[in-house]
């Protein structure tokens, strides 16, 4: 088959969950050998798409044809037979498996009555090389990094024969070095004749690897454009429907008083690894001091440790003068300390309590909303009703469950709420994940505001972007340890990408003190 010939037609494919058109008569092609982005908002209906044709979901409406011949994807079992192949955003892998092991289980060369492995690693060793993987096949998983593990999930697809490949969010959980070498992977497997799909909505990837790029907002196609033909900000128009700014106006920080210190902190797991060790920062009033690494090096703890969700078993965590060590997370909340956690739905919000009632989660105890144990209604109504104004949160009323409201809704109201308490400290973890680009601009423009008004502001953020537009300083976290700080108006992210992936160039930096 000839580069350029469609390899895959999707055309009308519609599918409707309860209260929702995920899918509205959807016409989508893709060419054999080419890089097609699917882009858009989270909850556009990207993934359903994919999942329709990865057999995971059946459409309501719509037919799908592959190499120009009109099929039903009863399961992924067929979609496999198809040549189609998935790389999920969450990896499917056996921890104490091989990579081996894990690329040819179910699908084992035997040799007799046993597994051939010396067949297997051949057969991986040879593939691997063919697309310029480097993977070594006698590695186990759990030995080996995200991004490493990442080929194994693409190995696999290849190893079933796949010549049509669906990547999920790819870059999610990557180092910068880490998403190069996955872009130069791609073209190589474009190269050797394979078609991709790239579902994501990272504007600077698109430009970088795509050929052509296909825009779903709201579970319809709005065009699809040849990637040549096109710039990141038509593209960020064509996502939300309007006009976006990408740079977030901040003047130069003024920093005040030490807010948060920090003092060798020490934590350790169930298996007595730390998972911080001995870890040192402080934050001042009016600036935004940004933590990158990437996820699963102690960030996630280190908020928990100073938010009061996790107890340390060494050093201190002091705001202004007051010593929160271990507090519990409402004495850290009452000493100043207002908290977008990582987590939402888990530890954002009530999704079953009405917006109203989410706004006083943390403050439902004080006098102004209620006396012996009984709220005043009335009281919080009021609140809320001011802060879904001042905060733009659109639902349907301020009665309506947390859960009905969109994901960048959800955050808006945590904003608010937080920010209504007026602390000194203010943590945001991945304030933005999962949002569009629109609830993105607003949360960094809140953001910057609580800088400007000499709040301290601590965010973490697996998002390069973010973290050079928003921070002051970044700190750099890697397994448990901070091993460098850079000036984020100076960007470079080779050595933050160096930094990420433990290489401190001989020595651990010491980040400041005061």
């Amino acid at each position: 088959m000839e580069r350029g010939t469609p390899v895959v037609q999707l055309t009308g494919i519609t599918k409707r969950f309860p209260g929702l058109v995920a899918n509205d008569s959807i016409d989508f092609e893709l060419r054999k050998g080419e890089i097609h982005a699917l882009l858009g908002e989270n909850g556009a209906g990207k993934s359903t798409l994919m999942n329709i044709l990865f057999g995971l979901y059946q459409p309501d409406e719509g037919s799908i044809a592959v190499n120009g011949q009109k099929v039903v994807i009863d399961g992924a079992g067929k979609a496999i037979e198809l040549g189609i192949g998935m790389v999920h955003q969450h990896f499917k892998l056996v921890q104490p498996f091989t990579v081996a092991e894990n690329i040819v289980l179910g699908n084992e060369p035997v040799k007799g009555m046993s597994i051939n492995y010396k067949e297997a690693n051949e057969r991986v060793r040879f593939i691997s090389e063919q697309y310029g993987l480097k993977v070594d096949p006698t590695v186990r998983i759990q030995d080996i990094t995200v991004g490493m593990q990442q080929r194994v999930e693409i190995l696999k697809t290849l190893y079933r024969g796949a010549d049509i490949l669906i990547f999920d969010e790819p870059t999610a959980v990557l180092t910068v070095q880490e998403i190069e070498e996955l872009i130069e992977i791609l073209r190589n497997l474009a190269a050797e004749g394979k078609s991709i799909i790239l579902i994501t909505h990272k504007l600077k990837e698109v430009m970088a690897i795509t050929d052509r790029v296909t825009v779903i907002r709201r579970g319809k196609v709005i065009r699809t454009v040849e990637t040549s033909q096109t710039n990141e900000r038509q593209l960020a128009e064509l996502m939300v429907g309007r006009d976006v700014n990408f740079t977030v106006e901040k003047e130069r920080a003024k920093p005040g008083e030490v807010v948060l210190a920090v003092d060798r902190l020490r934590m350790k797991d169930g298996n007595g690894k730390y998972t911080l060790d001995g870890v040192s920062f402080n934050v001042r009033a009016g600036e935004i001091l940004g933590i990158a690494g990437v996820d699963g090096n102690g960030q996630s703890e280190l908020i928990q440790a100073i938010t009061g969700m996790l107890k340390v078993s060494g050093g201190s965590v002091k705001l202004k003068t007051k010593d929160v060590t271990n507090g519990s997370p409402r004495e850290v909340a009452l000493a100043g300390v207002g908290h977008i956690p990582e987590d939402r739905h888990k530890h954002g919000l009530v999704l079953d309590f009405s917006v109203s009632e989410n706004m006083i989660l943390g403050s439902y105890f004080k006098p102004e909303f209620g006396k012996g144990g009984f709220i005043d209604f009335k009281a919080m109504d009021e609140l809320s009703d001011k802060l879904v104004k001042e905060f733009d949160v659109r639902g349907s009323g301020i009665h309506a469950a947390a859960r009905s409201l969109s994901g960048g809704n959800q955050q808006k109201t945590i904003i608010a709420r937080e920010l209504w308490k007026d602390p000194d400290l203010l943590i945001a973890v991945q304030p933005t994940r999962g949002l569009d680009i629109g609830a993105i601009e607003y949360v960094h423009k809140r953001l910057v505001q609580a800088r400007n008004e000499g709040k301290a502001v601590l965010l973490v953020s697996f998002e390069l972007d973010e973290l050079y537009a928003l921070s002051d300083r970044i700190v750099v976290m890697y397994e448990g340890k901070l091993v460098g700080e850079v000036d984020a108006s100076e960007r470079d992210d080779q050595k933050l990408g160096l930094l990420m992936a433990g290489n401190t160039g001989g020595s651990e930096q010491k980040t400041e003190r005061g």
